[in-house]
């Protein structure tokens, strides 16, 4: 434990593996403490280790044992440093035991609400004033936020983001965990896979429960407002938790938040594009045709697609038209059992490659060899 950071390679691609937890550390991991302190010499360590503790998890290997944030927030300094050159770096997170966590650095949100003891994720960060600052922080109130290990490879010398598509939305547009296996989906989470991966990565910063202002005011617009670029696009679909009455948000409200939220991501370079939210799996009429065009605040979203002069994806009808050509129990198939709002993981699917196709037909994206 405690050992300092060798240099990389001088192609720059060695990655750093980190080990957290008072465990012994795996082969080919950094094992780190919750007392290992930050030093020059050592290059890596926390930046306030008194607000850090050592702690069990459930999983094997790394992810035995480790780390758990005591102070956390965005802009909080309890954070894990490690020295970088300037570059474009790939870090996976893997956690400890948490019900729901967010990963931030830099200050600002990197993965959203990652769920289940031992979560895993990956996102891509510019470094460029030569230090990652790195935390787990809150995704649900009261829970532990810990990290059991990290990897950080730098992809490119350039700090330069790749071209990028950033998602926002809530609970049918987030990632669930574990990503590739679970059994709820958003549209969000799938769209990787019917999105050029030549052309575009993809970063969903959608949330369950979300609606317009805290999206806009919460910290996760925030993070597309730093790193988005021209050529980037930017998937907004809000509408069905500002529809609540307890979110105590009116139509006129809502409009003018999307609004706001448009002309801050274009002022960027990025090209925003507004996606109004699929219907329930219950919208069918009597004669079997699914139509759900007066629900979400749909119509609001509209007009503001059309007055800022941006594009729509209207999944609302586009969902609906592949709703009634399948039918109500294919439809609620796709479905959570017991549940017809939320898609699961097939359901996701389609909902993606519905986004993905009217994409490619409006031009916006290359097609996808799928």
């Amino acid at each position: 434990m405690g050992a300092s950071l060798a240099d990389p390679g001088s192609n720059g691609q060695r990655p750093y593996r980190f080990d957290f937890g008072d465990g012994p550390a795996e082969p080919s991991y950094i094992g780190v403490r919750a007392g290992d302190a930050y030093t020059p010499e050592r290059r890596y360590g926390f930046n306030t280790p008194e607000h850090m503790a050592n702690v069990a998890a459930g999983g094997t290997g790394v992810g035995s044992d480790a780390v758990r944030f005591l102070e956390f927030g965005t802009k909080s300094a309890n954070t894990f440093n490690v020295d970088l050159e300037p570059g474009l770096y790939r870090v996976s997170v893997t956690l400890g035991n948490t019900a729901r966590a967010s990963v931030a650095a830099e200050g600002v949100y990197q993965v959203m609400n990652m769920t289940g003891n031992g979560a895993t994720d990956a996102f891509e960060i510019p470094v460029t004033d030569g230090q990652l600052n790195l935390l787990v922080t809150e995704g649900k109130a009261g829970t532990a936020f810990t990290l059991s290990a990290l990897e950080i490879k730098r992809i490119s010398r350039h700090p330069v983001l790749s071209p990028t598509i950033w998602v926002g939305g809530d609970s049918t547009v987030a990632s669930y965990y574990p990503l590739a296996t679970s059994v709820q989906g958003g549209w969000g989470q799938l769209l990787p896979d019917h999105v050029n991966p030549h052309a575009f990565q993809v970063r969903n910063i959608a949330t369950g429960g979300q609606i317009a202002r805290g999206f806009r005011d919460g910290g996760q617009l925030e993070t597309i407002l730093q790193y988005s670029k021209e050529g980037d696009l930017f998937l907004l679909e809000m509408g069905i938790n500002d529809t609540n009455p307890k979110n105590e948000t009116t139509e006129a409200q809502f409009k003018e938040i999307m609004r706001d939220m448009v002309r801050q991501v274009a002022a960027t370079g990025a090209r925003p594009v507004l996606v109004t939210p699929q219907g329930r799996a219950t919208d069918f009429n009597a004669d079997g045709v699914h139509s759900s065009v007066n629900r979400w605040y749909r119509h609001a979203t509209l007009a503001v697609a059309a007055e800022e002069g941006v594009p729509v994806v209207d999944l609302n009808v586009l969902a609906s038209a592949y709703f009634t050509r399948i039918g109500p129990a294919a439809t609620l198939a796709l479905y959570m059992a017991g549940d017809t709002l939320h898609p699961n993981r097939a359901g996701a699917a389609e909902l993606a490659r519905l986004v993905a196709d009217d994409l490619e037909r409006q031009g916006i994206v290359p097609a996808a060899a799928r």
